[in-house]
């Protein structure tokens, strides 16, 4: 039962995400979809804790309801990834 709420809520952009983005190097990460907020901030700290060992630098992290159309964004320019840059929407899991 979990699963169909998921997708619905998944097909709906109210699913929520773990959004991280990185200066070094400069990329925007999609973790989820979850059901809750609660429960994408009770996974956001295995995330972090991976992207600190691969020495990830400035780290931002926001927990939040959308729809990513990549869960992952690298920006070739290394440039870091303004926070506005894209508008997000579904294309898979993490």
């Amino acid at each position: 039962m979990k699963e169909i709420w998921l997708n619905i809520l998944e097909s709906l952009g109210m699913a929520w995400w773990v959004e991280i983005i990185t200066d070094a190097p400069a990329c925007m990460y999609y973790f989820g979809p979850f059901l809750n907020a609660q429960e994408a901030q009770a996974h956001q700290a295995g995330y972090l804790e991976d992207l600190e060992q691969e020495g990830a630098k400035n780290i931002r992290v926001a927990v939040k309801r959308c729809k990513p159309t990549q869960l992952t964004i690298f920006d070739d320019s290394d440039r870091p990834i303004p926070l506005k840059k894209i508008s997000p929407a579904l294309t898979g899991q993490a």
